[in-house]
């Protein structure tokens, strides 16, 4: 377990200043991550890699010449925050445009791809390229569903040298999107990783068993296997592998045996001898291997087997030099410091006077927020251990990290409108959440300040308008449908149960009562469902039987603001009837 902390919330940032501070020569701090801190040629495309913290040497110890530009590094095993990407990609680009790399992981996906749409906004031409590598996570025929694992190495070391050689942007993200579909990875554990302040690790291997087809964010295998003799273990993984190779190989490969975090490095020279000897009965050529630990989470107890299909052109890639803090091939000239990149701040001057009904409509959304936090707090212990069931166990944490946040952001804004008070929620609770939730939860609040604005007056129109702009910015931005098995199969019910009642005739109050009822039940029901997205979809056959922790959450969060503001509402002031007063 993790025992040199001081605040575990704080684990990631310290660790970042600090492996920053042990490798200046290389990186520079930026806010959201790290960028090279040698020069970058004029013209050259960046690669900005990117993920949760936990993996190291994955992803900033890949920061370097031939090798990656920039990385953004989330909290622990979370995305970082579409902002950060946004940040640390405009501060790594050099002019020749960016390409996006990171594992396919459904959080990563919707911060990088909102960083991806803002920055071609601004004219920074930007690509992106997932990692798909995981065989355990989705069939062949749906290797776009796969996840990424240690393959994010030979994916981020191939487009780096690429855009090292001065290839422009086209060519780079080809031969991204190349070394991707000839990537393939499949990896086994012993026993979970502990989350810095946790005394337990986030899943366990019965004793005497393996778990097969783990994820690198702590998830737990999606099968269990007696377990094997190193010959063993070794003929398993190069079987499944040589069964799942792309269409294309050839007979030159490149394996990389990765330790996860605990598995000593002995270990893993010695299995690396049994599957090269198994590679070379097979007829193939292992090209320049690596065997060590590269792509971790934390201090799990395990390891990945990872082929890569070479042709001409790949292995002219993957051979280049390299030089980073973790990474280094071959020899580089050494390279010039450079000038910290500036991120341009946002101009807030122009910013119009609250109403006072947009002012008074934003002191009751900080006093709502406070019930948010205190009823996150008080459930996060039991939403991470449901999300561990068959997931990695990071959703209480990162909702009460994202909750926290928004409401320090809310409550420094008071005096501002309600739209202006709930966007600085919404992007604090995007940045400090990271993650799937993190984005969903920041676009949506977000997404009921704009509904909100800054007005006059407020109805119950209003408070309708803003429960819808709340939904169709988690459903758009998702992409999940009812019965998915996520926060959508609570979200739809509460916002169909308001409308219902609401153009019936309830006041606000009796609206949101029926709604949040309806988000519980909801909530309950997704036991009986199999998840089809996010990351408990490969671990489906577990999650049965257990409700989806962001549907519960999302319900745990609606009854708590329905009771605060019937309290408030009774007694003293009657329910507002559609239409009418400021706290609608």
């Amino acid at each position: 377990m993790t025992r040199i902390f001081d605040n575990p919330a704080d684990f990631a940032d310290d660790a970042l200043d600090g492996f920053v501070a042990a490798n200046r020569g290389y990186v520079a701090r930026v806010d959201g991550g790290v960028v090279r801190s040698t020069e970058v040629p004029t013209g050259q495309v960046a690669l900005v890699v990117g993920g949760g913290s936990g993996h190291y040497p994955a992803f900033a110890g890949l920061v370097g010449p031939g090798l990656a530009t920039a990385s953004a590094c989330g909290n622990m095993f979370a995305s970082p925050a579409a902002g950060q990407v946004y940040r640390v990609a405009k501060a790594a680009n050099a002019g020749g445009g960016v390409l996006l790399s990171y594992g396919n992981y459904a959080g990563d996906v919707l911060h990088f791809g909102q960083a991806q749409l803002r920055l071609n906004a601004e004219g920074i031409e930007t690509r992106t390229v997932t990692v798909t590598d995981d065989i355990a996570s989705a069939p062949l025929d749906q290797i776009e569903k796969r996840r990424g694992i240690a393959g994010d190495l030979t994916v981020f070391k191939i487009a780096g040298a690429a855009a090292e050689a001065g290839l422009d942007l086209d060519a780079v993200e080809r031969l991204a999107i190349k070394t991707n579909y000839r990537t393939r990875s499949l990896g086994v554990a012993f026993d979970g990783c502990t989350l810095p302040g946790a005394s337990d690790p986030l899943f366990h291997v019965p004793a005497g068993q393996m778990s097969l087809g783990l994820g690198i964010h702590g998830e737990p295998g999606i099968s269990e296997h007696k377990m094997p003799t190193a010959s063993e273990l070794a003929e398993l993984l190069v079987s499944k592998l040589l069964n799942d190779k792309p269409d294309d190989a050839g007979n030159r490969v490149v394996a990389i045996v990765n330790g996860l975090g605990t598995v000593k490095y002995d270990e893993l020279f010695l299995l690396f001898g049994k599957i090269e000897k198994l590679l070379g009965k097979a007829g193939l050529t292992v090209v320049e291997p690596e065997c060590g630990e590269l792509v971790t989470s934390l201090d799990m107890s395990g390891l990945s087997l990872t082929l890569l299909w070479l042709d001409e052109e790949l292995e002219q890639y993957w051979a280049a030099p390299a030089d980073t803090p973790a990474f280094r091939k071959g020899n580089l000239a050494p390279r010039p410091p450079r000038n910290q990149a500036s991120v341009t701040a946002v101009d807030e001057s122009d910013v119009e006077q609250p109403t006072e009904a947009a002012a008074e409509l934003g002191r009751q959304a900080v006093a709502v927020l406070a019930q948010v936090r205190d009823v996150v707090v008080e459930h996060e212990e039991e939403l991470g251990k449901l999300d561990a069931i068959a997931g990695d166990g990071d959703h209480g944490i990162g909702m009460r990290r994202g909750v926290e946040a928004a409401f320090t952001a809310a409550e420094t804004a008071i005096g501002a409108s309600i739209g202006r008070i709930l966007t600085a929620a919404g992007e604090a609770w995007s940045e400090r959440a990271g993650g799937t939730s993190g984005a969903l939860w920041g676009s949506a609040i977000i997404a009921a300040g704009q509904a909100l604005g800054n007005k006059a007056g407020y109805s119950g129109e209003d408070a309708a308008a803003a429960v819808t702009a709340f939904v169709e910015a988690i459903t758009e931005l998702g992409k999940a449908e009812p019965g998915d098995k996520t926060m959508v199969d609570a979200l739809l019910p509460y916002r169909d149960a308001f409308l219902t009642e609401f153009d019936a005739g309830a006041p606000v109050d009796r609206a949101l009562a029926a709604a949040a009822a309806a988000a519980e039940s909801a909530a309950a029901e997704t036991a009986r469902l199999r998840p089809l997205k996010g990351r408990a979809r490969p671990l489906a056959e577990k999650s049965l039987g257990h409700p989806d922790p962001g549907a519960v959450s999302f319900g745990l969060i609606t009854a708590r603001i329905s009771q605060h503001i019937d309290s408030q509402l009774g007694g003293s002031q009657p329910a507002l009837p559609a239409g009418n007063g400021v706290q609608a």
